[in-house]
């Protein structure tokens, strides 16, 4: 298995980003009226993403608080931010969504966040050393 011991700058950075990532949730799934209408993004939308970050929190405060992670899971917490962020930039350029200037300054700034997550991430995961399993050489 791949493990390692997480970094500090990963551990305080999947911490930050649980926290964007819970703030971001709490207003998906408690304004998400006033959001479509200030923002003209699509409700579903909204509620979707509200949704699926209460579970993507859930995961970035298990890894923040182990003291061994599984370096492919944060590896793909990592693509999976970068994925989000393209996605994010795709919706409106490709005219999947139309929202208006505040819903794309909206769009843009929260990827450009999520993309500055994912290279801190991968940044604290260099940093990580690799975990040491003890009892492995008793048998």
């Amino acid at each position: 298995m791949q493990t390692v011991q997480p970094s500090f700058l990963l551990k305080t950075i999947l911490l930050i980003d649980a926290a964007a990532s819970g703030a971001m949730a709490a207003a998906h799934l408690l304004f998400p009226g006033m959001l479509q209408a200030t923002l003209a993004l699509p409700g579903a939308l909204l509620a979707g993403t509200g949704a699926f970050l209460v579970a993507y929190v859930a995961l970035l405060v298990v890894l923040a608080r182990s003291r061994t992670v599984w370096r492919p899971l944060v590896l793909f917490v990592i693509a999976g931010n970068v994925g989000w962020a393209a996605a994010s930039l795709a919706l409106p350029v490709t005219g999947i969504i139309a929202p208006n200037a505040l819903g794309t300054a909206y769009v843009i700034v929260q990827a450009l966040g999520v993309l500055a997550f994912a290279a801190l991430q991968y940044r604290g995961l260099a940093r990580s050393a690799p975990a040491v399993h003890r009892g492995a050489a008793l048998a």
